[in-house]
């Protein structure tokens, strides 16, 4: 953003200082604020696509639900990264920067994406859960949480699920990846944790897992 030359004055040619960059920030805490806030409105507005897209048919139901579904647990992360004295909720947010995305507010409010409309265990509930779970993991193993009692029950809650799954095949490699996982760590203690060695590892193999699960939704 740069300031703009005033009528009358000299040419910007000649004055090199009106061509000097506003920043919108001050500080790092500052420009953390502005990112969260950008990361946000992205999500909101990708969400809103992604509804549009739907509707006109240009996604099939499988991979509207896997997308939706990772789409509001960003929407969560993001919206936590800038909730308190300024927005208490999204659509204060939203008034103040001018978003009109309906869709995309009805999905936030609702929780679950369109496909879904009961927790009675429907195929579109299973890929919801299973999206949800390999970020929930994923994002643990990011922000530095490694102990066996915090990563085995979401980890073991993704198997059983990928298992309700019946077009999952039983050797499909996602299934191989996460029980591998499991194993490593029912060997461990509830105190134990993993090293940074196996936790890049755990991160690679489940993105690879994850991938693997929107091929197949894709190929569905």
């Amino acid at each position: 953003m740069f300031r703009g030359v005033a009528a009358g004055n000299a040419a910007p040619a000649n004055n090199p200082e009106l061509y000097e960059e506003v920043k919108l920030y001050k500080n790092a805490r500052e420009r953390e604020k502005f990112d969260n806030m950008a990361e946000l409105f992205a999500v909101v507005k990708t969400l809103q696509a992604l509804e549009k897209a739907y509707i006109k048919d240009c996604v099939t139901p499988n991979e509207y639900t896997a997308a939706c579904s990772r789409l509001l647990v960003q929407y969560k992360a993001a919206f936590k990264q800038v909730q308190g004295s300024e927005f208490q909720n999204i659509e204060e947010f939203c008034r103040k920067y001018r978003l009109d995305c309906p869709l995309a507010m009805e999905r936030i409010k609702e929780d679950r994406p369109i496909t879904i409309k009961d927790d009675k265990g429907n195929l579109n509930r299973c890929i919801a859960d299973i999206v949800s779970l390999f970020i929930t993991v994923m994002d643990k193993l990011r922000l530095d949480i490694r102990a066996m009692d915090e990563i085995h029950p979401d980890l073991r809650e993704l198997m059983e699920t990928m298992n309700r799954m019946s077009s999952i095949p039983s050797d499909f490699e996602g299934k191989e990846k996460v029980r591998t996982w499991l194993q490593t760590l029912g060997a461990m203690s509830a105190s134990d944790e993993l090293d940074d060695s196996q936790v890049r590892q755990m991160l690679f193999d489940l993105e690879s897992a994850y991938n693997a699960f929107n091929r197949h939704l894709h190929a569905s």
